[in-house]
Protein backbone atom coordinates (compact mmCIF):
# COMPACT_ATOMS: atom_id res chain seq x y z
CA UNK A 1 0.00 0.00 0.00
CA UNK A 2 1.52 3.26 -1.14
CA UNK A 3 -0.71 5.99 0.90
CA UNK A 4 -2.00 5.36 4.18
CA UNK A 5 -5.92 4.25 4.42
CA UNK A 6 -6.84 7.42 5.37
CA UNK A 7 -5.58 9.58 3.10
CA UNK A 8 -6.50 7.37 0.90
CA UNK A 9 -10.09 7.87 2.15
CA UNK A 10 -9.51 11.45 2.05
CA UNK A 11 -8.77 11.71 -1.75
CA UNK A 12 -12.22 9.50 -2.18
CA UNK A 13 -13.82 12.44 -0.53
CA UNK A 14 -11.84 15.55 -2.35
CA UNK A 15 -11.95 13.69 -5.94
CA UNK A 16 -14.97 15.47 -7.00
CA UNK A 17 -13.86 18.67 -8.24
CA UNK A 18 -10.68 17.58 -9.34
CA UNK A 19 -12.67 14.90 -11.23
CA UNK A 20 -15.07 17.11 -13.46
CA UNK A 21 -11.94 19.52 -13.78
CA UNK A 22 -10.33 16.48 -15.82
CA UNK A 23 -13.71 15.49 -17.62
CA UNK A 24 -14.08 18.51 -18.45
CA UNK A 25 -10.20 18.64 -20.00
CA UNK A 26 -11.29 15.80 -22.10
CA UNK A 27 -14.40 17.48 -23.35
CA UNK A 28 -13.02 20.15 -24.03
CA UNK A 29 -10.54 18.13 -26.26
CA UNK A 30 -13.23 16.28 -27.58
CA UNK A 31 -15.56 19.12 -28.84
CA UNK A 32 -13.29 22.20 -28.74
CA UNK A 33 -13.37 24.54 -25.92
CA UNK A 34 -15.88 26.60 -27.11
CA UNK A 35 -18.82 24.04 -27.03
CA UNK A 36 -18.24 23.11 -23.46
CA UNK A 37 -19.29 25.31 -20.31
CA UNK A 38 -17.59 24.55 -17.17
CA UNK A 39 -18.61 26.50 -14.24
CA UNK A 40 -16.83 23.77 -11.91
CA UNK A 41 -14.23 25.74 -10.52
CA UNK A 42 -14.22 28.80 -8.35
CA UNK A 43 -11.48 30.51 -10.38
CA UNK A 44 -11.37 34.05 -10.44
CA UNK A 45 -11.69 35.13 -14.52
CA UNK A 46 -12.14 39.15 -13.66
CA UNK A 47 -8.76 40.81 -13.88
CA UNK A 48 -7.04 42.20 -10.56
CA UNK A 49 -7.24 45.89 -10.46
CA UNK A 50 -4.60 48.19 -12.23
CA UNK A 51 -4.02 49.34 -8.76
CA UNK A 52 -1.98 46.10 -8.33
CA UNK A 53 -0.19 45.75 -11.48
CA UNK A 54 1.30 49.26 -11.21
CA UNK A 55 2.25 48.65 -7.64
CA UNK A 56 3.40 44.99 -8.92
CA UNK A 57 5.81 46.14 -11.17
CA UNK A 58 6.63 49.15 -8.81
CA UNK A 59 8.35 46.14 -6.43
CA UNK A 60 9.58 44.09 -9.17
CA UNK A 61 11.94 47.47 -10.56
CA UNK A 62 12.74 48.42 -6.87
CA UNK A 63 16.07 47.54 -5.72
CA UNK A 64 15.83 46.51 -1.70
CA UNK A 65 18.58 45.25 0.04
CA UNK A 66 17.75 41.60 1.07
CA UNK A 67 14.65 42.16 -1.78
CA UNK A 68 14.06 38.17 -1.48
CA UNK A 69 15.21 36.92 1.83
CA UNK A 70 13.56 35.26 4.75
CA UNK A 71 11.38 37.86 6.88
CA UNK A 72 9.82 37.17 10.15
CA UNK A 73 7.88 34.33 9.96
CA UNK A 74 4.82 36.50 10.84
CA UNK A 75 5.38 38.82 7.36
CA UNK A 76 7.14 42.36 7.12
CA UNK A 77 6.15 44.64 9.84
CA UNK A 78 5.19 47.17 7.21
CA UNK A 79 2.31 45.16 5.34
CA UNK A 80 1.13 43.64 9.14
CA UNK A 81 0.36 47.71 10.22
CA UNK A 82 -1.28 48.02 6.82
CA UNK A 83 -3.71 45.01 7.14
CA UNK A 84 -4.05 46.03 10.63
CA UNK A 85 -5.07 49.57 9.67
CA UNK A 86 -7.48 47.96 7.12
CA UNK A 87 -8.94 45.68 9.71
CA UNK A 88 -9.54 48.75 11.97
CA UNK A 89 -11.44 50.77 9.39
CA UNK A 90 -13.58 47.51 8.57
CA UNK A 91 -14.35 46.58 12.49
CA UNK A 92 -14.02 49.56 14.44
CA UNK A 93 -11.29 47.54 16.72
CA UNK A 94 -8.11 49.07 17.41
CA UNK A 95 -5.78 46.16 16.50
CA UNK A 96 -2.18 46.40 15.91
CA UNK A 97 0.31 44.50 13.25
CA UNK A 98 0.85 42.41 16.50
CA UNK A 99 -2.17 40.62 16.06
CA UNK A 100 -1.88 39.92 12.55
CA UNK A 101 0.11 36.89 11.08
CA UNK A 102 1.00 36.88 6.99
CA UNK A 103 0.06 33.43 5.59
CA UNK A 104 0.45 31.31 2.62
CA UNK A 105 -3.60 32.02 1.44
CA UNK A 106 -6.41 31.51 3.93
CA UNK A 107 -6.01 27.63 3.82
CA UNK A 108 -2.62 28.10 5.43
CA UNK A 109 -4.57 30.64 7.69
CA UNK A 110 -6.70 27.71 8.72
CA UNK A 111 -4.28 25.38 9.10
CA UNK A 112 -2.21 27.46 11.78
CA UNK A 113 -4.68 28.32 13.84
CA UNK A 114 -5.96 24.90 14.51
CA UNK A 115 -2.47 23.48 14.64
CA UNK A 116 -2.22 25.96 16.94
CA UNK A 117 -5.24 25.70 19.23
CA UNK A 118 -6.65 21.79 19.19
CA UNK A 119 -5.53 19.17 21.37
CA UNK A 120 -5.90 15.85 20.09
CA UNK A 121 -9.61 14.92 19.47
CA UNK A 122 -10.64 18.44 20.18
CA UNK A 123 -14.22 19.39 18.30
CA UNK A 124 -14.45 21.99 15.65
CA UNK A 125 -18.18 22.94 14.68
CA UNK A 126 -18.74 23.40 11.02
CA UNK A 127 -22.28 24.45 9.39
CA UNK A 128 -23.08 22.81 6.06
CA UNK A 129 -23.05 23.54 3.22
CA UNK A 130 -19.08 23.96 3.19
CA UNK A 131 -15.99 23.99 1.83
CA UNK A 132 -15.11 20.10 1.92
CA UNK A 133 -11.28 20.65 2.86
CA UNK A 134 -12.30 22.25 6.05
CA UNK A 135 -12.47 18.45 7.43
CA UNK A 136 -8.66 17.56 6.59
CA UNK A 137 -7.23 21.24 8.06
CA UNK A 138 -8.84 19.97 11.16
CA UNK A 139 -8.00 16.47 11.00
CA UNK A 140 -4.30 18.03 10.34
CA UNK A 141 -3.93 18.58 13.74
CA UNK A 142 -5.22 16.24 15.56
CA UNK A 143 -8.81 17.39 16.04
CA UNK A 144 -11.91 16.45 15.15
CA UNK A 145 -14.65 18.13 12.84
CA UNK A 146 -18.29 17.77 13.16
CA UNK A 147 -21.35 19.24 11.00
CA UNK A 148 -24.01 21.03 11.69
CA UNK A 149 -26.97 22.02 9.28
CA UNK A 150 -28.03 25.08 7.93
CA UNK A 151 -32.11 25.78 7.58
CA UNK A 152 -33.44 25.97 4.77
CA UNK A 153 -32.13 29.12 2.78
CA UNK A 154 -28.82 28.40 3.87
CA UNK A 155 -28.59 30.64 6.80
CA UNK A 156 -26.78 29.69 10.25
CA UNK A 157 -29.23 27.63 12.52
CA UNK A 158 -28.28 28.34 16.04
CA UNK A 159 -29.89 25.75 17.51
CA UNK A 160 -28.09 23.34 16.03
CA UNK A 161 -24.70 24.81 16.65
CA UNK A 162 -25.65 25.31 19.90
CA UNK A 163 -26.92 21.64 20.29
CA UNK A 164 -23.69 20.49 19.11
CA UNK A 165 -21.52 21.88 21.61
CA UNK A 166 -19.76 19.72 24.28
CA UNK A 167 -17.07 19.43 25.89
CA UNK A 168 -14.59 18.77 23.39
CA UNK A 169 -15.49 21.61 21.21
CA UNK A 170 -13.00 24.37 20.60
CA UNK A 171 -14.20 26.34 17.87
CA UNK A 172 -16.87 27.05 15.36
CA UNK A 173 -15.63 27.49 11.54
CA UNK A 174 -17.61 29.67 9.78
CA UNK A 175 -17.79 31.32 6.28
CA UNK A 176 -19.30 34.49 4.74
CA UNK A 177 -20.09 34.74 2.02
CA UNK A 178 -19.89 31.25 1.65
CA UNK A 179 -18.67 28.60 -0.92
CA UNK A 180 -20.81 26.98 -1.97
CA UNK A 181 -24.24 28.99 -1.29
CA UNK A 182 -22.70 32.82 -1.68
CA UNK A 183 -25.14 32.87 1.68
CA UNK A 184 -24.12 35.86 3.85
CA UNK A 185 -24.71 35.76 7.82
CA UNK A 186 -26.61 38.61 9.10
CA UNK A 187 -25.64 40.75 11.73
CA UNK A 188 -28.09 39.72 14.05
CA UNK A 189 -27.23 36.21 13.39
CA UNK A 190 -23.53 37.12 14.14
CA UNK A 191 -24.08 38.74 16.98
CA UNK A 192 -26.41 36.40 18.78
CA UNK A 193 -23.82 33.58 18.07
CA UNK A 194 -21.35 35.22 19.44
CA UNK A 195 -23.96 35.57 22.80
CA UNK A 196 -24.07 32.07 22.88
CA UNK A 197 -20.44 31.29 22.95
CA UNK A 198 -19.81 33.99 25.15
CA UNK A 199 -22.74 31.98 27.34
CA UNK A 200 -20.78 28.36 26.62
CA UNK A 201 -17.52 29.67 27.30
CA UNK A 202 -18.42 31.10 31.00
CA UNK A 203 -20.08 27.67 31.96
CA UNK A 204 -16.97 25.48 30.91
CA UNK A 205 -14.07 27.52 32.02
CA UNK A 206 -12.52 28.54 28.85
CA UNK A 207 -12.54 30.30 25.51
CA UNK A 208 -14.97 28.14 22.95
CA UNK A 209 -12.61 30.15 19.48
CA UNK A 210 -14.62 31.42 16.83
CA UNK A 211 -12.78 31.41 13.59
CA UNK A 212 -14.10 33.10 10.52
CA UNK A 213 -13.34 32.54 7.25
CA UNK A 214 -13.66 35.54 4.48
CA UNK A 215 -11.79 34.92 1.33
CA UNK A 216 -14.72 36.47 -0.19
CA UNK A 217 -16.13 39.43 2.41
CA UNK A 218 -15.55 41.77 -0.47
CA UNK A 219 -17.55 40.09 -2.80
CA UNK A 220 -21.53 40.88 -2.25
CA UNK A 221 -23.63 42.13 -3.51
CA UNK A 222 -26.89 44.44 -3.17
CA UNK A 223 -26.15 46.35 -0.89
CA UNK A 224 -25.40 43.48 1.69
CA UNK A 225 -23.24 43.55 4.65
CA UNK A 226 -20.81 41.24 5.85
CA UNK A 227 -20.94 41.52 9.54
CA UNK A 228 -17.91 41.92 12.20
CA UNK A 229 -16.98 38.69 14.33
CA UNK A 230 -14.98 40.87 15.97
CA UNK A 231 -17.70 43.09 16.87
CA UNK A 232 -19.67 40.36 17.91
CA UNK A 233 -17.63 38.23 19.98
CA UNK A 234 -13.90 38.91 21.47
CA UNK A 235 -12.21 35.72 21.46
CA UNK A 236 -12.72 35.41 17.33
CA UNK A 237 -10.29 34.54 14.30
CA UNK A 238 -9.98 35.66 10.70
CA UNK A 239 -8.73 33.98 8.25
CA UNK A 240 -8.70 35.24 4.69
CA UNK A 241 -7.07 36.11 1.90
CA UNK A 242 -6.66 37.76 -1.43
CA UNK A 243 -7.25 34.97 -3.79
CA UNK A 244 -10.90 36.43 -5.17
CA UNK A 245 -10.85 39.81 -3.89
CA UNK A 246 -7.68 40.86 -5.85
CA UNK A 247 -7.24 37.76 -7.91
CA UNK A 248 -5.02 36.58 -6.96
CA UNK A 249 -5.51 32.39 -6.33
CA UNK A 250 -2.04 31.49 -7.45
CA UNK A 251 -0.01 33.95 -5.37
CA UNK A 252 -0.75 32.34 -2.11
CA UNK A 253 -1.36 35.51 0.01
CA UNK A 254 -3.43 35.59 3.00
CA UNK A 255 -3.40 36.53 6.82
CA UNK A 256 -4.96 35.77 10.02
CA UNK A 257 -5.83 38.18 12.37
CA UNK A 258 -6.92 38.09 16.32
CA UNK A 259 -8.80 39.84 18.00
CA UNK A 260 -6.91 42.10 20.51
CA UNK A 261 -8.74 41.59 23.15
CA UNK A 262 -8.88 37.88 23.13
CA UNK A 263 -8.19 35.73 25.99
CA UNK A 264 -4.31 34.58 26.42
CA UNK A 265 -3.69 36.86 23.44
CA UNK A 266 -0.22 36.98 23.11
CA UNK A 267 0.56 33.00 23.95
CA UNK A 268 -2.06 32.79 21.11
CA UNK A 269 0.20 34.95 19.07
CA UNK A 270 3.13 33.28 19.47
CA UNK A 271 1.94 30.10 19.44
CA UNK A 272 0.33 30.74 15.40
CA UNK A 273 3.88 32.49 14.71
CA UNK A 274 5.28 29.35 15.64
CA UNK A 275 3.16 27.19 13.66
CA UNK A 276 3.47 29.17 10.39
CA UNK A 277 7.24 28.20 10.36
CA UNK A 278 6.37 24.54 12.15
CA UNK A 279 4.00 23.52 9.13
CA UNK A 280 6.41 24.12 6.76
CA UNK A 281 4.84 27.73 5.03
CA UNK A 282 7.62 30.01 6.95
CA UNK A 283 6.60 33.36 6.04
CA UNK A 284 4.17 34.28 2.91
CA UNK A 285 5.07 35.45 -0.24
CA UNK A 286 7.74 37.98 0.04
CA UNK A 287 6.59 40.35 -3.45
CA UNK A 288 2.98 39.79 -2.69
CA UNK A 289 3.44 41.37 1.13
CA UNK A 290 5.06 44.56 -0.38
CA UNK A 291 2.31 44.32 -2.89
CA UNK A 292 0.15 44.09 -0.44
CA UNK A 293 1.37 46.73 2.04
CA UNK A 294 0.45 49.21 -0.55
CA UNK A 295 -2.85 48.45 -1.44
CA UNK A 296 -4.18 46.39 1.35
CA UNK A 297 -8.68 47.57 0.79
CA UNK A 298 -8.03 47.54 -3.24
CA UNK A 299 -10.47 45.09 -4.77
CA UNK A 300 -11.67 43.71 -8.43
CA UNK A 301 -14.59 45.48 -10.31
CA UNK A 302 -17.41 43.36 -8.21
CA UNK A 303 -20.09 44.71 -10.08
CA UNK A 304 -19.05 42.21 -13.26
CA UNK A 305 -19.69 39.33 -11.00
CA UNK A 306 -22.69 40.60 -9.90
CA UNK A 307 -23.62 41.10 -13.45
CA UNK A 308 -22.86 37.64 -14.14
CA UNK A 309 -24.88 36.48 -10.99
CA UNK A 310 -27.79 38.05 -12.31
CA UNK A 311 -27.47 36.98 -15.43
CA UNK A 312 -27.31 33.17 -14.59
CA UNK A 313 -29.41 33.46 -11.65
CA UNK A 314 -32.46 34.76 -14.21
CA UNK A 315 -31.32 32.05 -16.73
CA UNK A 316 -31.70 29.28 -14.16
CA UNK A 317 -35.06 30.54 -12.76
CA UNK A 318 -36.69 31.27 -16.35
CA UNK A 319 -35.51 27.58 -17.04
CA UNK A 320 -37.79 26.28 -14.15
CA UNK A 321 -34.75 25.87 -11.41
CA UNK A 322 -35.64 25.98 -7.87
CA UNK A 323 -32.74 28.47 -6.70
CA UNK A 324 -32.15 30.95 -3.28
CA UNK A 325 -30.29 33.99 -5.24
CA UNK A 326 -26.90 34.23 -3.58
CA UNK A 327 -25.68 37.75 -1.88
CA UNK A 328 -21.79 36.95 -1.79
CA UNK A 329 -18.94 35.24 -3.37
CA UNK A 330 -19.46 33.75 -6.82
CA UNK A 331 -21.21 30.77 -6.52
CA UNK A 332 -24.99 29.66 -7.13
CA UNK A 333 -26.36 26.54 -5.24
CA UNK A 334 -29.19 25.65 -7.21
CA UNK A 335 -32.01 22.75 -5.90
CA UNK A 336 -31.33 19.17 -8.19
CA UNK A 337 -34.64 18.61 -9.84
CA UNK A 338 -33.71 14.92 -9.08
CA UNK A 339 -33.06 14.00 -5.37
CA UNK A 340 -29.65 12.09 -6.80
CA UNK A 341 -27.24 15.30 -7.11
CA UNK A 342 -24.44 13.01 -8.63
CA UNK A 343 -26.99 11.99 -11.20
CA UNK A 344 -28.05 15.42 -12.44
CA UNK A 345 -24.85 15.93 -12.62
CA UNK A 346 -23.99 14.04 -15.07
CA UNK A 347 -26.67 14.70 -17.19
CA UNK A 348 -25.87 18.26 -17.27
CA UNK A 349 -22.20 17.01 -18.62
CA UNK A 350 -24.07 15.22 -21.15
CA UNK A 351 -25.14 18.83 -22.28
CA UNK A 352 -21.76 19.81 -22.27
CA UNK A 353 -22.45 21.66 -19.07
CA UNK A 354 -19.93 21.10 -15.96
CA UNK A 355 -20.92 21.32 -12.97
CA UNK A 356 -19.88 20.10 -8.83
CA UNK A 357 -22.76 18.10 -7.22
CA UNK A 358 -24.02 18.98 -3.58
CA UNK A 359 -22.94 15.93 -1.64
CA UNK A 360 -19.17 17.38 -2.83
CA UNK A 361 -20.06 20.08 -0.18
CA UNK A 362 -22.07 18.11 1.92
CA UNK A 363 -25.09 19.57 0.33
CA UNK A 364 -26.89 17.06 -1.29
CA UNK A 365 -29.93 17.47 -3.39
CA UNK A 366 -28.04 20.79 -4.70
CA UNK A 367 -25.42 21.28 -7.24
CA UNK A 368 -22.76 24.08 -7.56
CA UNK A 369 -22.18 26.53 -10.51
CA UNK A 370 -19.13 28.97 -9.83
CA UNK A 371 -19.97 31.80 -12.25
CA UNK A 372 -16.70 33.23 -12.27
CA UNK A 373 -16.66 32.30 -15.66
CA UNK A 374 -16.61 34.09 -19.21
CA UNK A 375 -20.25 35.75 -20.31
CA UNK A 376 -19.58 33.47 -23.23
CA UNK A 377 -19.62 30.42 -21.07
CA UNK A 378 -22.99 31.71 -19.39
CA UNK A 379 -25.18 32.53 -22.36
CA UNK A 380 -23.74 29.60 -24.29
CA UNK A 381 -24.98 27.12 -21.41
CA UNK A 382 -28.68 28.40 -21.67
CA UNK A 383 -30.18 25.83 -24.29
CA UNK A 384 -28.04 23.18 -22.22
CA UNK A 385 -29.58 23.72 -18.95
CA UNK A 386 -32.89 23.55 -20.50
CA UNK A 387 -32.50 20.59 -22.19
CA UNK A 388 -30.78 19.18 -19.02
CA UNK A 389 -33.85 20.20 -16.78
CA UNK A 390 -36.25 18.09 -19.39
CA UNK A 391 -34.63 15.33 -19.18
CA UNK A 392 -34.07 15.13 -15.60
CA UNK A 393 -38.22 14.83 -15.23
CA UNK A 394 -39.03 12.91 -17.53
Amino acid sequence: MAISGKIRNFILQSSMIRKMFEEGLELKRKYGEEKVFDFSLGNPDVPPPDSFQKELERVVEETIPGKHNYMPNAGYPATREAVAQSLRDIHGVEITGENVVMTCGAGGALNVIFKTILDPEEEVIVPTPCFVEYGFYVDNAGGVIKFVSSDETFGLDLLSVERAINEKTKAILINSPNNPTGRVYDEKTVHALGNLLKEKSKERGRPIFLVSDEPYREIVYDGVRVPSVFGAYENSIIATSYSKSLSLAGERIGYLAVHPRCEGVEELMAGLILCNRMLGFVNAPALMQRVITRIPRATVDVKIYERKRNALYQMLKEAGYNCVRPEGAFYLFPRSPIEDDRAFVEILKKHLILAVPGSAFLGPGYFRLAYCVSDRTIEGAREGFCAALREALQ
